[in-house]
């Protein structure tokens, strides 16, 4: 019979206890994989001592955002390959692919702002500035009566700056027309959606985009827009897949 005595009780006990400890610390990046967790910290590039708190860390797949604090710390729910990127005013961003959810370091750059240098001792300043002319009269205020034709002066400036803005207007709405026409074709709806030559014409009649859609978003998807029409125009009755003709007037 084997007789153990207490000094080796108490090492076998260590020993599990080691064991245990062991293997719980290798478990915990596989529990926090399991749970969606990625965690890690942030630290300045230039001193990898210094943490950065405050900075931002935003999974793009899912929308969800955490903050670093003080320690440079975060955690944040994320699953492997999703997207997730690292930022703060003042510092270059980054963005990494998960392809696990283990702990990591993040370095952030400092932003370097890249502006020209003013040479202030080079600057003239000039000796008259503060010289008071003596041959200079008190202005009188402007009489802005009928009489003195102020109101007349007034609305000739007024109805041409109305003339001009009418004018900038007609230029831009002839300017969008054009790139409509340019991009807007038989060739480019052809190309796109595979159709025959009398669909296109009839398509491109109904769903020409306009001016104002145009103009809501610069520079403006032609093949998105194209795309979604087409995908309207298809669930159309055959019957209304074609513009009516305009009306002849008749003779007297």
């Amino acid at each position: 019979m084997l007789i153990i005595n207490d000094a080796e009780k108490r090492a076998l006990n260590l020993n599990m206890l080691r064991k245990v400890f062991l293997l719980v610390i290798l478990l915990i990046p596989v529990v926090l994989s399991a749970q969606g967790v990625f965690t890690g910290n942030i630290f300045e590039y230039s001193n990898r001592s210094v943490a950065i708190e405050g900075a931002t860390v935003k999974n793009i797949t899912s929308k969800t955002v955490t903050l670093t604090n003080k320690d440079g710390h975060f955690a944040l729910s994320a699953k492997v390959g999703d997207l997730v990127s690292f930022g703060l005013f003042g510092y270059e961003s980054d963005t990494v692919y998960l392809i696990n959810l283990f702990p990591k370091n993040v370095y952030l750059k400092v932003a370097v702002n890249n502006l020209n240098t003013v040479n202030i001792t080079g600057a003239k300043i000039s000796p008259f500035l503060d010289v008071k002319d003596p041959n200079a009269r008190p202005s009188r205020p402007v009489d802005y009566s009928k009489e003195r034709g102020g109101l007349r002066l007034n609305l000739g400036y007024n109805k041409f700056r109305k003339q001009k803005e009418k004018v900038q207007e007609l230029e831009e709405y002839d300017q969008y027309n054009e790139e409509i026409s340019r991009n807007f074709t038989v060739e480019f709806v052809k190309k796109l959606l595979k159709i025959d030559s009398a669909e296109v014409k009839n398509f491109i009649e109904m769903y020409r985009p306009t001016v104002a859609l145009v103009k809501t978003e610069r520079p403006f998807n032609y093949e998105l827009y194209t795309a979604q029409s087409y995908s309207q125009w298809v669930k159309l009755p055959a019957s209304q897949k074609k513009m009516p003709s305009l009306l002849k007037p008749r003779g007297n």
